[in-house]
């Protein structure tokens, strides 16, 4: 499998674009290896810019601290070869253990 850091990375720019009246951006932190996509509204700001889908890598795990998206990064995820056994889902209450 690919580095695992890689496979979210290239997965989450499918969160990526422009919409009615919002544009969506990733955000990289390589170093922590933190991966995310924030939104902000455009043309005109109406609401603060947030975080859609937040997620990083730990080890041989993903941890998905955030997911407000109508697909599931889980998902998607998975379909990318990822093990669901190494997606620990944080936002929904799976446990995130230390190894």
């Amino acid at each position: 499998m690919a580095q695992l850091n890689e496979i979210v990375k290239d997965t989450l720019k499918e969160y990526v674009g422009s919409g009615f009246d919002n544009r969506t951006f990733p955000l990289v932190n390589e170093e922590e290896q933190i991966y995310a996509v924030n939104v902000i509204d455009t043309p005109v700001r109406k609401r603060r810019a947030g975080v859609v889908v937040i997620a990083r890598v730990d080890g041989d795990r993903v941890i998905i601290e955030e997911d407000l998206t109508d697909r599931p990064l889980v998902d998607a995820l998975v379909r990318a070869g990822v093990p669901r056994d190494k997606i620990v889902l944080a936002y929904a209450g799976e446990t995130v253990t230390t190894g």
